[in-house]
């Protein structure tokens, strides 16, 4: 396949030799002026000077870009429930009139509502669904989702998501990351404890995903109104015997996940807005990836988890958007990114790190999340001139064009 130079863009900020880990300064931070890259077979293989590459590449076919526009790596969301069916437009009214996440789950909604709805559809219409909702978030510039189950938890129903799941990455362009969080809560028509319904999950429901090559990935809630400590800790130590990886939602309301996601090797402790300077600590010192979701803050009205401490203590933090239909239904991640960086005092740098690069390793993904050569030409355009106006303009500002593998305007 022939070579393709796509250019000239105003501004090219690839990330490249940015830290996986800490606190990043704008200055850090490389601006190519009148820059293009040179793509071949959705790859990239070469970032710099437009003219020069022009040049140097004279057989290469040019995609030309008129007008100002900044070029950044596609985002990754590494934090995602977008396999669901119907609303919780109910919760959300309660929540704002004054009733707490808990109340609500007490009196009928919360996470068995959405159980409950999503067990209703069937699984073409929840791959319509995910579908519907990758290809807004790929306009958006979000090229890499992750997608949780767990609004199945029982075998049936969590198959029924997860070959949802699969079906929606045949469709949409953009890559799909499945993960299986049958340990999302107790359902109420198990008849049995929590520790028995991790073991069926283990002997009966994980198995059949692991053989069905389904998700090789494995989540759990750790939380007084889900799996305690000890019994997350004996099911996500199965689950990596069996090859999985391990991703934990820990530290959302009471603290205690996050150790054992840094203790069992976990790929990212997720939410973390409980977390106090002792799991910071904890989370720096390891290689588990800090995930704050300022959409499940904005959506359920509490504070935003410590990203400008877990950067300076050294932790390696991404920010993604808990697309979901309880805490978090907005699912605009650039818009809840500007958020957090206005309350957490987020350089620009930190900020756009930890929605490409640093959220690819939350997945075990080193492919993607820079603009360098050998990793995939996903690339997002943004009509302006200076990269600042991005996050200036809150989430206003969108992508004009979004490449994903070299596949150019795929929002278009």
């Amino acid at each position: 396949m022939v070579q393709i130079l796509t250019g000239p863009f105003t501004q090219i900020l690839p990330l490249a030799g940015l830290p996986f880990k800490g606190a990043i300064t704008d200055d850090q931070m490389l601006i190519i002026s009148q820059g293009g890259v040179l793509t071949k077979d959705g790859r990239i293989v070469d970032v710099g000077n437009f003219e020069m590459l022009r040049k140097a590449n004279p057989s290469a076919i040019i995609a030309g870009i008129s007008g100002d526009h900044v070029l950044l790596p596609g985002f990754v969301d590494c934090h995602t429930h977008i396999c669901f069916a119907g609303s919780r437009a109910k919760d959300y009214a309660l929540r704002i009139s004054g009733k707490s996440y808990m109340d609500i789950a007490r009196a009928g909604g919360g996470i068995w509502d959405s159980v409950t709805q999503t067990r209703k559809a069937t699984e073409t219409k929840l791959a319509e669904l995910i579908t519907q909702r990758a290809n807004q978030h790929l306009r958006e510039g979000v090229t890499t989702i992750e997608i949780k189950s767990g609004y199945g938890l029982n075998l049936e129903q969590e198959l029924k998501q997860l070959h949802a799941i699969k079906i929606a990455g045949t469709i949409s362009k953009a890559d799909l990351v499945p993960t299986c969080l049958g340990a999302h809560i107790v359902p109420r028509d198990f008849d049995g404890t929590s520790r028995a319904y991790l073991e069926y999950l283990l002997i009966d429901v994980l198995p059949k995903i692991k053989a069905k090559n389904l998700s090789g990935r494995v989540d759990i809630f750790i939380e007084e109104s889900a799996f305690n400590p000890t019994e997350a800790t004996n099911y996500l130590r199965a689950a990596k015997q069996m090859s999985f990886d391990l991703v934990v939602h820990a530290d959302q309301f009471t603290t205690g996940g996050s150790r054992i996601a840094v203790e069992l090797g976990a790929l990212s402790a997720d939410h973390l807005e409980a977390s106090t300077d002792i799991e910071i600590k904890q989370l720096a010192a390891s290689d588990t990836v800090a995930v704050v979701l300022p959409g499940a803050s904005l959506g359920l009205g509490i504070g935003f988890a410590p990203a400008r401490k877990l950067l300076d203590a050294g932790a390696s933090m991404a920010i993604a958007s808990d697309w979901n239909p309880g805490s978090a239904p907005m699912g605009d991640l650039l818009t809840q990114a500007a958020i957090v960086s206005a309350f957490e005092k987020l350089s620009t740098a930190e900020t756009f790190a930890a929605l490409s690069y640093r959220a690819a390793k939350a997945l075990n993904l080193n492919d993607r999340g820079l603009l360098e050569p050998g990793k995939l030409a996903d690339m997002q355009a943004y009509p302006c001139a200076d990269h600042r106006e991005i996050l200036y303009n809150q989430g206003k500002l969108k992508p004009a064009k979004v490449w994903k593998r070299g596949e150019i305007g795929v929002n278009e």
